[in-house]
């Protein structure tokens, strides 16, 4: 990531028009970046591995990789760089798989500007962001997920929702009045029995069961 408090932006779409469109309309704000852009996943990653971005904005129709199978080789050769889908598609699949793979959000090709620069700012920032025709989406799944038990304990789903949050082991401590001990083991006893590794993954399964509301 970048030390200065600039958002820096790699563009990765095969039509170079919608590159040419993102760069122009990025680039009139003074606190993102444009360092590239690439018409393919290959070139994507050779300007990413050079430039390191803080983002990485992702078509998923792409030639030969297509941008979901990307996600991983991005975040695998970059782990600080954001993944952040740009689709036209707002099927279940393509969120879902896109969501599974390590993606920060997801937004449509036809939402207004503003709202890629608020997506741009809101995973730069750590959080997840999903435009509404997405959440939609997702919203609706999380339904269907309600019924689905996870093998956690009660206290241990909320435990969940509030990691998934962003809420630290003190905080969470504090407000269900247990020690930080006590939060740190819950957390390891949650990511064991789920088979998670990594605080994202957490909020993965959070949002998927309907813990957590997508920003």
């Amino acid at each position: 990531m970048n030390n200065d408090r600039s958002i820096s932006v790699l563009l990765v779409d095969n039509h170079p028009l919608v590159l040419e469109g993102l760069r122009a309309v990025l680039e009139t704000y003074e606190h993102i970046r444009v360092v590239g852009t690439a018409g393919g996943v290959t070139q994507g990653l050779k300007l990413a591995a050079v430039e390191t971005p803080d983002i990485v904005l992702l078509d998923i129709n792409m030639p030969k990789i297509s941008g979901i199978d990307a996600i991983e080789l991005f975040r695998s050769a970059l782990p600080s760089t954001k993944v952040l889908m740009l689709s036209m598609h707002d099927s279940r699949e393509y969120i879902s798989a896109s969501i599974l793979r390590g993606a920060a959000g997801y937004i449509l090709k036809d939402v207004p500007n503003e709202e890629i620069v608020e997506a741009i700012e809101t995973v730069a920032a750590g959080r997840t962001y999903f435009s509404t025709g997405v959440s939609d989406v997702l919203l609706q799944r999380q339904q269907k997920a309600k019924n689905e038990l996870l093998p956690i304990t009660p206290r241990e789903r909320e435990i969940l929702a509030l990691l998934a949050a962003g809420h630290s082991n003190r905080a969470i401590a504090g407000q269900l009045d247990l020690s930080v001990g006590t939060i740190e083991t819950h957390r390891k006893t949650i990511k064991r029995k789920l088979g998670l590794s990594t605080t994202a993954e957490l909020t993965r399964t959070a949002i998927e069961h309907g813990l957590l509301e997508p920003d």
